[in-house]
């Protein structure tokens, strides 16, 4: 039995492997025992003629043609078509997925698109460039609410059209486009397509001789297939509880201009809100809370349902205005400068337009303004809210300098020394000095802003003055008191005017006499200098619409020192009128008339006559000589005085805008008679550029007088902060 184990051994190790190791005769005799000489010699042979080889043989089942499936001999495994398994119910599409779908497959069908096809276009569109590469494609005959809008915004925040680059690859654009896709869809939304849908694609670009060939991506053209679906309406409106404003209510309400059935537009949403909220502050609900907007869109109703939640609180009335800084600007000063009073309903515009003026002072860095409660509201009876007015002292003193020279004045240097609170509240003192060519000035100017109500000032200047003109010379002491009403970058009034008294001693003498230096005479001056002046204009600084016209009154009693005396009144009128005649171009004209009436020119001191020509005057003539001369050919001045000027102001688009080019033409003229006369005006004509900055425009003008007089300069070149006129 062991040796025929070990026979059966063998046969299955030869059965497993092709070939056999050979072993050697030397083996263990326990081995010869088991495996014969003959096995060791050539086992491939040995296991042919063993006798168990062919005993060996294993009964493999046949398979039956007719069913190959059948099952295995002596294999229990249940098949599986004996399997009872559990029937899963189908899930239930979400409502409004599901409305979405049908109602995008049925607009697909009425435009004639299929919706198994690989990316639908559609057949008949209107198509909208955007710039390169860039198309947005409508149903054609279908209105679309705000199209050119949509598409602008859309293009403005494309990626395609922003970052488009000839060396773009197609995985660029493919990524861009599929974000450019998703911004189209909220796009979409924003104006109310809620089910609207979007599918890109890539045009192909045409080949040699016509044939369509793969698009390369400097070439490609990736165009939005849009199908809007229905625009969504307003439902519901809630406001929570705005309706406990009562009589009020109506007139909030109306302040949100959205009503049900209008389009829902997220735009109109955000608007509309900050509306409301600025119609609460206008009204006395100085606590008033406006929720951000809530919409809920019901997509089987196709509507939207808009809840703005907004808690009124009490209705106030303004009470007193609380100074941090008393000793500064006290409490009292600041309800001066308010546009309201005491018991007036609260209005935040106003709270804000005091903030504005308190910084407008120059005096403090930083202002907060906080309503408090000081008096709650009572049944039909507003509360109070004190204003607590919290500053920050800014730097209050100030040295400036400038030194210039130019070709009609020559050299000049100014420098002032100001502290702009000295005497609070907004009480100035400026000291300044003047040294140059033609003139020197030493004075001191107090100033208190805000007097006597908002933008009223009142000035006391005193100073000496020594002045070398073509025309005269001239050493003068005045002193100056004046009241005004001021325009001010804040607030730009309709009606401004100033009244002064004025007292002046002035040594002068004109230039020659028959070639003979004239002596120098002292005059003795009294004056009620006054003006008033008529703004309708839309800017200060620089006006393109609307018109100007002012005027000033001087009375004035002049005693010559060892002369007699005379009594004259002094007159100015001055208008401009701006129209514009397209988005570029604003036309303006200039008229200025001034007379001096009541005494002849030699009672007149020559710096109180007129005098025409510079660069505020008629440009291309120089300063002050327009006008009489004497033997010598300097200007004497007159009597009365006439200047119109007429320029167009063309911005060019250059530098974003910034910059204008004008060119203009102006007149004057200057007579010893008391009545304007045009047969001698002098014309100059030039160009000007305009640079224009956030403070105004910064003027450069170039001009040549066009009928100019023997010493008359052939060029005049002008620079100088804001428009001319």
């Amino acid at each position: 039995m062991t040796r025929l184990a070990g026979l059966l051994a063998g046969a299955a190790l030869a059965l497993v492997a092709p070939a056999a190791f050979a072993q050697s005769t030397a083996a263990e005799p326990t081995l010869e025992e088991l495996i014969p000489d003959s096995a060791v010699a050539d086992p491939e042979a040995w296991v042919q003629q063993a006798p168990a080889a062919s005993a060996l043989e294993i009964a493999v089942p046949e398979l039956d043609p007719a069913s190959p499936l059948a099952p295995l001999p002596e294999i229990e495994l249940a098949w599986p078509d004996d399997a009872v398994l559990p029937e899963v119910e189908p899930l239930a599409p979400e409502p409004d997925i599901q409305l979405a779908e049908e109602a995008a497959e049925r607009e697909l069908e009425a435009l004639g698109v299929a919706p198994g096809g690989e990316v639908p276009r559609l057949l008949d569109a209107q198509v909208v460039t955007l710039g390169k590469g860039v198309e947005l494609a409508f149903p054609a005959g279908e209105a679309l609410a705000a199209r050119d809008t949509l598409s602008e915004r859309f293009g403005d925040l494309s990626s395609l059209r922003r970052l488009r680059d000839d060396d773009d690859n197609l995985a660029q654009l493919a990524r861009r486009a599929r974000s450019d896709r998703d911004l189209l869809l909220r796009v979409m939304r924003t104006y109310g397509y809620y089910d609207a849908e979007v599918y890109q694609t890539l045009a192909v670009a045409p080949g040699e001789e016509g044939a369509a060939t793969a698009a390369t991506p400097g070439q490609a053209k990736v165009r939005f297939d849009v199908i809007p679906g229905p625009q969504y309406l307003f439902g519901k409106l809630d406001f929570g509880d705005l309706a406990a404003t009562g009589d009020d209510f109506a007139e909030l309400r109306a302040a949100f201009d959205i009503q049900v059935g209008d389009p829902v537009l997220a735009d109109a949403i955000v608007g509309e809100r900050l509306a409301l909220d600025l119609a609460l502050g206008e009204t006395g609900y100085v606590f008033a809370k406006v929720a951000e907007p809530d919409l809920l869109i019901d997509h089987a109703r196709r509507e939207g349902d808009l809840t703005v939640a907004v808690a009124p609180g009490g209705k106030y009335a303004f009470g007193p205005v609380v100074s941090s800084l008393p000793r500064f600007l006290s409490s009292r000063h600041l309800a001066a400068i308010a546009r309201f009073d005491p018991g007036d309903i609260y209005k935040r515009s106003e709270v804000d337009d005091l903030r504005r003026a308190i910084l407008a002072t120059g005096l403090v860095s930083s202002v907060t303004v906080t309503p408090r409660e000081t008096e709650a509201p009572a049944p039909g009876d507003p509360g109070t809210v004190a204003l607590d007015v919290a500053l920050t002292k800014a730097p209050l003193r100030t040295i400036a300098g400038l030194v210039g020279y130019s070709s009609d004045e020559g050299f000049r240097a100014e420098a002032s020394w100001e502290h702009r609170n000295l005497f609070p509240p907004e009480g100035a003192l400026r000291v300044r000095g003047v040294a140059g060519t033609q003139e020197q000035l030493a004075g001191v100017t107090f100033r208190r802003n805000n007097v006597w109500g908002r933008d009223r000032i009142l000035s006391l200047d005193l100073f000496a003055q020594t002045q070398e003109r073509d025309a005269f010379e001239a050493r003068t002491v005045s002193f100056l008191a004046q009241f005004e009403r001021q325009s001010t970058i804040i607030y730009q009034k309709r009606w401004t005017y100033g009244i002064g008294l004025q007292a002046l001693a002035t040594g002068e003498r004109e230039g020659s006499v028959d070639g003979v230096q004239a002596p120098r005479q002292t005059f003795f001056i009294g004056a009620l200098p006054g003006h008033v002046l008529y703004d309708a204009s839309d800017d200060l600084l620089d006006p393109a619409r609307g018109f100007r016209a002012g005027l000033r009154l001087s009375p004035e009693f002049s005693k010559l020192n060892g002369g007699g005396s005379a009594t004259y009144i002094k007159a100015q009128f001055d208008g401009s009128y701006y129209q514009p005649v397209s988005e570029r171009i604003v036309l303006a004209a200039r008229a200025r008339l001034g007379t001096i009436a009541g005494t002849n020119i030699g009672q007149i001191a020559p710096s109180r006559r007129f005098y025409a020509g510079g660069g505020g005057s008629v440009r291309g003539y120089g300063y002050q000589q327009i006008g009489p001369r004497d033997t010598l050919g300097d200007p004497s001045g007159g009597r009365s005085l006439s200047e119109l000027s007429v320029e167009a102001r063309v911005r060019t688009g250059l530098f974003d805008g910034a910059l204008a080019v004008v060119p203009f033409v102006d007149a004057g003229a200057v007579d010893e008679t008391s009545t304007p006369s045009l047969d001698d005006l002098r014309f100059g004509a030039g160009i000007g550029v305009r640079y224009y900055t956030n403070f105004g425009p910064l003027r450069v003008d170039i001009a040549t007088p066009l009928n100019p007089r023997p010493g008359d300069s052939r060029i005049g070149v002008y620079v100088a902060l804001g428009q001319a006129f």
